[in-house]
């Protein structure tokens, strides 16, 4: 079964924010160096985050419809406690073929043997310099050292591919983009380069500091040609293969070249909002649905009115958001 939306592109991955927050505080990512906060028991429910149950009961209905994959994002979602149980619960849905997580991976090392245990499939990783002070400025204090042991603990559990991602940002790691590329031609690792995102009150800050994928992919190829890849499964990231070692690099391309033609996913906020397009402030409630005790038929019908209300494309309106990415998952 495909879950179609009116464009007929197939919709068949949900991306679940199952927290705000965040133990890093990323320059492009926060304004200023507060952290977002949350609680799972409030009196004030725009504040409350979804249940592992919520979150499982709205999984199991988009299964239903078509969903296939689910990737477990953040804020930094390893912050949350016993996230393994939940990647059990999504294991046990018989249809779900690929559960994934993003994280910074600051706190992958004492967590991978029982993510990998829970049914975790892969691991992409925030890496955004390979240098320790431009790391820890970025991040504003994170400890590459620590990510990079969670790196190889999440290899020797299987957890691959892994895929590393790196925003470039100009005049403060662009300077790194060829050595990632070395990193992609010496190891099994793929480097995704990912366009800084003008996207709400960040906006102006990221566009000084943007640089295009057309730019990234010249500066790659002083290092090694490209060969494009074709997958069975289109994304929203074009991948080629280096011509030396064993490398594939990937682009993402949020502003300069639009990618949403290939897009296949629909996102759900920690706090239970579906929203059908990251760069778009549209949103429908749907965790207040869930916790009154709707049957799946009415999640279903939450979940296919979000596919129907997925426009073409974002037309570029990234600086409208009113959120931080650590608020809606990235």
């Amino acid at each position: 079964m495909n879950l179609l939306d009116k464009y007929n592109r197939i919709i068949d991955y949900m991306r679940i924010s199952i927290t705000d927050r965040c133990n890093l505080g990323c320059l492009y990512c926060k304004v200023g160096a507060e952290l977002q906060t949350h609680s799972e028991k409030s009196s004030n429910t725009s504040n409350v985050i979804l249940s592992y149950d919520e979150i499982y009961k709205i999984v199991l209905a988009g299964a239903g419809l078509g969903v296939r994959k689910v990737r477990i994002t953040g804020g930094e979602p390893l912050v949350r406690k016993d996230v393994y149980k939940l990647i059990e619960m999504i294991k046990g849905i018989e249809t779900i073929k690929d559960i994934s997580i993003t994280t910074n991976g600051l706190l992958l090392e004492e967590n991978v043997e029982k993510l990998a245990c829970a049914g975790l499939d892969r691991v992409n990783i925030s890496i955004d310099s390979l240098k320790s002070p431009i790391y820890k400025e970025i991040t504003r204090g994170g400890d590459i050292d620590a990510v990079f042991r969670g790196l190889y603990r999440a290899a020797q559990f299987g957890l691959t591919p892994i895929k590393i991602n790196m925003v470039p940002i100009k005049g403060l790691n662009d300077c790194e983009i060829e050595d990632f590329v070395r990193l992609a031609m010496d190891t099994s690792y793929q480097i995704r380069f990912i366009e800084l995102m003008p996207y709400g009150r960040n906006a102006q800050w990221n566009n000084e500091h943007f640089i295009s994928a057309a730019e990234i992919a010249a500066r790659v190829e002083k290092v090694a040609a490209l060969t494009p890849i074709r997958f069975k499964v289109p994304g929203v990231a074009r991948y080629y293969r280096l011509n030396k070692g064993n490398g594939i690099v990937g682009f993402i391309s949020p502003v300069s070249n639009h990618f949403c033609m290939t897009c296949n996913r629909l996102r759900l906020t920690s706090k239970g909002m579906i929203r059908p397009c990251l760069f778009s402030d549209a949103e429908i409630d749907i965790g207040t649905v869930v916790r009154r005790g709707a049957g799946m038929d009415e999640i279903q019908e939450i979940l296919l009115k979000a596919v129907n209300e997925k426009s073409v494309g974002h037309r570029g309106n990234l600086e409208t958001g009113t959120n931080s990415m650590s608020e809606i998952g990235g």
